[in-house]
């Protein structure tokens, strides 16, 4: 791990005191292709974030792949920050994890360092602001921005760190002014202080104890309407929550989870159900959670910020969208996770991978990038009927004899005839294609080489063909 080898005066110190944060990324789960649903990745990250909470018990993950800790108390503990950074690393690495540590002021900067170097960096206290001067705007990860800036000639953190910050909201709104205090080393907003003896936490004690986890899933999800209650009543929001969880057989467990766009209700819920599908995943038994079910499920703010508000859509769509959501939460609850899925846009060069169904709750990112180019694709529109498993079907020539496809993507003859499912044939009228595609043929096992065609027969019917290891297929229908 190296160190940054800024020198000389440091400028102004902000006037919130800088926060020591160490981060560790895992490059193979930011940056792998599967799962597509976060739970998934979330319970395979959970053991990484066993090992960190060795180091300190309040261990935050941001995403899977992703967590930081405070730096100063471990730091103290175990010889320095350079100590820490270089003992969790390799207690990391030694169980097959290979991951990056940084540490800097400040979360943003933190993570930014972790990406620095094959191992990460570790940005002495005071020099942040110089770490940051010379990182790209694109960093920011705020469309709004990292594309108009550059065309402003505002090209690195330090260029718009040297606005003013009273013209960097007026002019990019509130987007500008978040974006302006991580150009400057600063947490995204300034934290709000707790009043005295003020508990903002909200809690659920389940008698009897349950057993599985949808219950609690569902219970959460109310919880987190209560605690955003309280928080707007005093014109709050948090950007971390801890979920505690108390089991039969004494066990607590314990996690913090931040997401610096603004924790929602719906957001907490399935970090909860993340959480506890990860413990679920770590214990021996498959049947349920601890030994002898949850007895309490706690949620506490822990990083407050003031609420600035939100403008609710001009015809009530958001208000319509908590109604879906607190309805699928229900069903959820009653019948499963998978009960109730949503369509997410997906990459792909077949229809079948060009729509992503993941469960309601969350925030699924397709492994494949639907705004990429994936040559072979079929041209729109898009068919209506997509078959979940393909449908046998022949196409014939004129003399009855089956069409085939040679390596140069010739056609033996023209389709004439089409019969589905073993039915009567159908005359062709109208064709499109071939579109070759071959994938994966670096993996004899998943290699396949296609041919598709787009048919339309005598009775109005439009059809996506397509031709493997000798066999005629239909994949969808256009309606």
């Amino acid at each position: 791990m190296s160190r940054t080898a800024a020198a000389g005066d440091t400028g102004d110190r902000p006037a919130e005191g800088p926060r020591r944060v160490l981060v560790l990324r895992c490059p193979d789960w930011l940056a792998e292709e599967e799962p597509d649903v976060p739970g998934e990745a979330a319970r395979a990250f959970e053991p990484v974030v066993a090992i960190i909470e060795q180091f300190c018990p309040q261990a935050e993950v941001l995403r899977p792949g992703l967590a930081a800790i405070a730096a100063r108390g471990p730091a103290r503990y175990f010889g320095g920050e350079a100590a820490l950074a270089s003992k969790l690393a390799e207690s990391v690495c030694l169980r097959g994890y290979p991951c990056q540590v940084g540490v800097a002021d400040g979360l943003f900067a933190a993570d930014l360092a972790a990406q620095s170097g094959p191992g990460g960096l570790l940005v002495p206290p005071g020099e942040t602001p110089q770490f940051l001067s010379g990182v790209p705007v694109a960093a920011l990860r705020i469309p709004e921005l990292t594309d108009l800036l550059p065309k402003l000639g505002i090209r690195t953190l330090g260029e718009f760190a040297a606005l003013p910050a009273a013209e960097a909201g007026s002019r990019f709104g509130a987007q500008g002014t978040i974006a302006h205090r991580l150009a400057r080393g600063l947490d995204p907003r300034p934290l709000a202080p707790q009043p005295p003896r003020l508990d903002l936490s909200v809690q659920q004690v389940f008698d009897p104890p349950a057993e599985q986890s949808d219950p609690v899933i569902f219970t959460a999800k109310a919880l987190a309407d209560q605690m955003h209650a309280r928080l707007s009543a005093r014109g709050l929001a948090c950007v971390r929550v801890q979920v505690q969880v108390l089991c039969a057989d004494g066990q607590e467990l314990t996690r913090l989870w931040r997401h610096d766009g603004l924790l929602s209700a719906l957001a907490v819920a399935e970090r909860v159900r993340w959480q506890l599908e990860g413990w679920r995943a770590g214990q021996e038994r498959d049947d349920g959670i601890g030994t002898g079910g949850i007895t309490l499920l706690r949620l506490v703010p822990d990083q407050l910020v003031r609420a600035t508000g939100h403008q609710l859509s001009l015809w009530g769509e958001a208000v319509v969208s908590d109604r879906v959501a607190r309805a699928a939460i229900r069903v959820q609850a009653l019948l499963g996770q998978e009960a109730v899925t949503r369509p997410v846009l997906s990459g792909g060069r077949i229809p079948a991978e060009q729509v992503l169904l993941i469960p309601f709750g969350d925030s699924g990112t397709p492994r494949r990038p639907a705004d990429q180019p994936w040559p072979g694709q079929i041209p729109a529109p898009a068919p209506a009927t997509v078959y979940p498993e393909p449908r046998a079907a022949s196409v014939a020539d004129d003399a009855g004899a089956a069409v085939s496809v040679s390596g140069r993507a010739q056609l033996s003859a023209p389709p004439a005839w089409l019969s589905v499912d073993g039915g009567p044939a159908r005359a062709v009228t109208r064709w499109a294609g071939p579109w070759p595609v071959t994938e994966r043929w670096w993996d004899p096992a998943g290699a396949r080489r296609q041919a598709r065609f787009q048919l339309i027969t005598d009775d109005g019917n439009a059809w996506l063909t397509v031709l493997q290891d000798g066999q005629w297929l239909i994949e969808a229908r256009y309606d």
